[in-house]
């Protein structure tokens, strides 16, 4: 407790500057509402900047992931398998977080912001058909333009095995050099961008409450609770039960051996930190292969976002709520894809799922501006979070070693290390 009230003190911390500056937002909002429509241009120009670089980075950071594999047939033998697991895991995260909030806030409800623009918070309609063909792109470039976050994922994913099945080593060797140099470049930006946070936000909700009030925020409770209820079911409930089925493994045993590494990521917020950690936790205290290890880990701490898929899906919905939008069961679905997708390509960064929200709101209509409302509780909710992400990839690595090791035993010279 005490080193958690030091941390909270610690002013150089970004997260702690934002939650400072979400405060004192509150407070001058309320008391000297007259500079609203001063700082409202800088809160739209952090959105616009963080929307600016969430396309591009998903992008870069999906390629990048895929083409480190090497091959095809890297890719087929031990990259499907962690691809697979992290899709269907991030998948059923967003799931349980829809259904969740759904139950939340389809009972008992949310205050609706008074004098907002209407036409501004127009969600988008769309008929289950036309979901299915915006899955593919009939113009990349048109796609990139307008911010079509599944067709430029499903570009992505397909240029990327196209990479992987060049024959010419130079050739090949050329068009990863640049998109990982781009990637690099990239997340420098972001990471410039993240910086502004505090500022941006302060801006945000200094207008939010200036001109609307307080009653979202004092909501923020029922959202919280929501993201708690949703990452923990899927922490024990979910994962366990895929780690049994199909790691054959109890889970309870399984978290005792490598539970440093989920403390780690509890208390650091960050998957990137707890990486050291992970890998020796899951090769000395979980027998898990050293090459199995070394590829699912680092990748899951890049693609592997279970918990922030799921913090996100919660967010466009209480957002929703609060801004007085239904949304109908297609848009749900949107909200289901794009998070899951948004998530495998968030970047290794601190607070990126602040940059893959901008998708996740683009994609049903709901306005950037909510963002804020959310990032005053933040702080916590990223500690939880990032802790189910980091035990979301250690399930997957010892459920793939146990695949892998299965295989293995099938040929003559194979054998069964755990």
């Amino acid at each position: 407790m005490v080193s958690l009230l030091k941390g909270l003190l610690d002013y150089r911390k970004l997260e702690n500057q934002t939650l400072y500056a979400v405060v004192a937002a509150l407070l001058l909002g309320a008391l000297a509402p007259q500079a609203a429509e001063f700082l409202k241009p800088i809160g739209d120009a952090f959105l616009r900047l963080l929307k600016a670089i969430a396309v591009p980075l998903v992008m870069a950071s999906i390629f990048v992931s895929i083409v480190s594999l090497g091959s095809l047939r890297e890719l087929k033998e031990l990259g499907l398998k962690a691809l697979l697991y992290y899709a269907s895991t991030t998948f059923l995260a967003v799931l349980t977080g829809l259904v969740v909030v759904n139950l939340f806030f389809g009972l008992t409800g949310a205050p609706e912001l008074e004098a907002k623009p209407a036409a501004d918070f127009e969600p988008k309609e769309v008929s289950l058909s036309d979901f299915f063909v915006s899955f593919f792109p009939d113009n990349v470039f048109a796609a990139l333009a307008e911010g079509k976050v599944i067709q430029i994922i499903v570009f992505t994913l397909l240029f990327a095995l196209g990479v992987l099945a060049i024959a010419n080593e130079r050739a090949k060797g050329t068009v990863v050099s640049f998109f990982s140099g781009v990637n690099d470049a990239l997340l420098k930006m972001a990471g410039w961008i993240i910086k502004l946070t505090p500022v941006g936000v302060f801006a945000i909700v200094y207008y939010t409450v200036a001109v609307h009030g307080f009653e979202a925020f004092l909501e923020l409770w029922k959202y919280a609770l929501a993201v708690v209820v949703g990452l923990l079911w899927h922490a024990t409930v979910n994962l366990g039960l895929i780690g049994y089925l199909f790691g054959r493994f109890r889970p309870w045993e399984y978290f005792a051996k490598v539970r440093e590494a989920v403390l780690v990521a509890f208390s650091t917020a960050s998957s990137s930190a707890t990486l050291p950690v992970s890998l020796e936790v899951a090769q000395k205290k979980a027998g898990i292969d050293r090459r199995v290890a070394g590829f699912v880990l680092p990748l899951g701490a890049t693609v592997n976002m279970d918990g922030t898929a799921l913090y996100e899906a919660v967010a466009a919905m209480f957002v929703a709520s609060v801004y007085g939008i239904e949304l109908s069961l297609e848009q749900q679905l949107i909200i289901l894809i794009t998070a899951t997708l948004a998530a495998i390509g968030a970047a290794g960064i601190p607070s990126a799922g602040l940059v893959t929200m901008t998708l996740v709101f683009t994609a049903v209509g709901l306005p950037l501006e909510g963002i804020a409302l959310i990032l005053a509780v933040d702080r916590f909710l990223d500690m939880l979070r990032t802790a189910v992400n980091v035990w979301g990839d250690l399930v997957g690595a010892k459920i793939i070693d146990r695949l892998m090791g299965k295989k293995a035993a099938k040929t003559p010279s194979g054998a069964v290390e755990n």
